[in-house]
Formats: structure tokens, sequence, C-alpha cells
């Protein structure tokens, strides 16, 4: 099995209801991703996953030009990142902001 093959799989475990050409971009997202070359399937479909919702779905990027910094642009978008997992069927949510878990 091919390492996409496996990353996309475990994606649809994370967000079973993920539509079919978000897990395209998130597993190209896992597998173009320098930092997640490495990283277990497991982890490099979560990180991706938030990672793409964060980025293509929420005005994470719109935030950061307007001048906020990361941190405080990651709060502003955590409960739509947090809502679009729920519409995907997705159990997993962000942790709490200063918990040691990685974020994408």
């Amino acid at each position: 099995m091919s390492r996409r093959a496996v990353i996309e799989a475990h994606v649809r475990l994370i967000a079973p209801r993920i539509p079919r050409h978000e897990l395209g971009a998130v597993a190209d997202h896992a597998l173009d991703s320098r930092g997640l070359r490495g990283a277990a399937p497991d982890r490099a479909a979560w990180l991706s996953l938030v990672a793409y919702i964060r980025h293509v779905m929420t005005e994470y990027d719109e935030l950061l030009a307007e001048g906020y910094d990361a941190d405080s642009a990651r709060f502003f978008v955590r409960d739509a990142i947090d809502g679009i997992l729920e519409g995907w069927g997705a159990t997993r949510r962000l942790p709490e902001q200063g918990d040691a878990e990685d974020e994408a």
C-alpha cells in the first residue's frame, strides 16, 4: 500500500465524511510537506487535515495579512476548524491553547 493510500485511510478514519476532493488535497499536503515526510501516517494525516482546513477554509491567512501573530490567528479560527471537523464526522478536536500537542 502506498504512503498516499495509508494517509488517505487515516484521514478517512479521522474524518469519515470528508468530501473526496478535500481528501485528495489533504493527502497532497501531507506528501508535499517537508516536515511531514518522515512523520507516522496517522500524525501526518491529522496535522495535514488541520493545516488544510486552517489555510483553505478559514480566515487564518487573512488574519496574518492583517498583522495578527500566528497564535492569535489560530485562536480566532479554532472554533471554525472544530466546526468543520465535526461536520466531517471527526470526534477529535483541536487541543486547548497551551496544550503540549502539536498543531499543524
